[in-house]
């Protein structure tokens, strides 16, 4: 039987990782290794200045105290899977979109990013939310849907991408009824507006706290992919489905870089 590590940026009592594991308990054996308190935003971090300790909730289910996403991919690779790795990690089900620049900064993007640099095929996925303070009554039918019918094609076709890159999913707030189909798309251009919050605790001292910001985005003019962006294909309401590698390298400058050092 198929093997494949779960993790996310939400903590392991989301409803969005349970979900996940819900989804797919029945095409693979699944383990789960995720942050024992929300993550969000917490990019590519791995923890370096304190011990992480794995804490046994159920039979291969882990939580890890206080660990990020990559911590829990790369300590699940190395120790819990010892003598083989999983045929995939995923991780999401993630409370919220994560698509343009968001992916920098994505806890769950992270922990498939920490795989692929592992060596071990890797998806994100994460839920379109209109109202980020429901998500107990979130609906994930259709990410349950979309995450199952990719990954039974993975197993029957293979991988589709190379080494150190991953599938960035992400699903719009509709039914699976609603939803057009899928789209391979581009990173759109997230647009961030000033959601850093000031108020003041009893004491009278000022402090910041950083808000949501609007989901707004452009679509690039380099738009390589008749379906353009992620953001254009989730409202049109198709599943969105983004190559990402990690290979940052701006190689189009390359030449532009080394006649401008050698004047």
């Amino acid at each position: 039987m198929k093997k494949i590590l779960l993790t996310n940026d939400d903590g392991f009592e989301s409803s969005g990782l349970l979900a996940l594991r819900e989804a797919l308990s029945d095409i693979a054996h699944i383990m789960i290794v995720a942050p024992a308190s929300e993550k969000s935003a917490c990019a590519h971090g791995l923890t370096l200045t304190r011990p992480l300790s794995f804490v046994r909730l159920d039979d291969d289910f882990y939580k890890l105290d206080d660990g990020t996403p990559s911590d829990c991919v790369y300590l699940a690779l190395n120790t819990l899977y010892k003598d083989f790795k999983p045929d995939l990690v995923v991780s999401g089900i993630n409370l919220g979109s994560n698509m343009g620049e968001d992916i920098t900064y994505s806890g769950t993007c992270a922990g498939a990013m920490e795989a692929c640099i592992q060596g071990v095929p890797s998806l994100a996925i994460s839920q379109i939310m209109d109202d980020r303070n429901r998500t107990k009554h979130c609906d994930f039918s259709l990410a349950k849907q979309a995450i199952k019918d990719i990954i039974t094609m993975i197993f029957e076709k293979g991988y589709p991408l190379g080494e150190r890159k991953f599938l960035n999913i992400n699903i719009p707030p509709i039914t699976p009824q609603e939803c057009k189909g899928y789209k391979i798309t581009q990173m759109g251009y997230r647009i961030y507006a000033d959601e850093a919050h000031l108020h003041r605790n009893p004491r009278g001292q000022e402090y910041y706290w950083l808000g949501l910001h609007p989901l707004q985005w452009e679509e690039r003019k380099d738009t390589l992919y008749a379906n353009g962006s992620d953001f254009k294909a989730t409202f049109e309401h198709y599943v969105s489905i983004t190559p990402i590698k990690l290979d940052m390298t701006s190689y189009e400058d390359n030449a532009n870089l080394c006649s401008w050092i050698d004047k």
